[in-house]
């Protein structure tokens, strides 16, 4: 089994994130709390091989720039699709999805996510073990 670590992140980790909302180990860096604005927020988000977030929504829509490793993001109703270096993920307003690192790699991304009067997310249910392993 090969695990990759954080040795290629250009960003420290960070914090730890809440276990509320990752099931396994995932480091937040804000790299920008808000713009002046208040309109949006840019994190680095490292997901430890195995980790990924619970299902959620982003009342105004997210980016994601992965910048390390591999990993999944899906989407409520359809299937899982890899990620990787170099891709870039357009999550529209309001779509339940979920994001996070495979099994034996980490995953490291640029999150860009708006804020609107609503908030920035809204965080649902975990992703079972039985819905992750059946993206692998």
């Amino acid at each position: 089994m090969h695990t990759e670590t954080n040795e290629n992140s250009i960003f420290p980790k960070g914090e730890k994130t809440s276990p509320a909302y990752f099931t396994g180990t995932a480091w937040l860096n804000v790299l920008v709390p808000q713009d002046e604005r208040g309109n949006y927020t840019i994190g680095n988000v490292f997901f430890e091989p195995g980790c990924r977030n619970n299902w959620h929504t982003h009342p105004a829509g997210q980016i994601l720039i992965i910048t390390d490793g591999k990993g999944f993001y899906q989407e409520k109703g359809k299937e899982a699709r890899p990620i990787a270096k170099g891709d870039v993920v357009v999550i529209p307003s309001g779509v339940e999805h979920w994001h996070g690192a495979t099994k034996n790699t980490s995953l490291t991304h640029i999150a860009i996510t708006n804020i609107t009067e609503k908030g920035a997310v809204d965080w649902l249910k975990p992703v079972t073990d039985e819905e992750y392993n059946s993206v692998h």
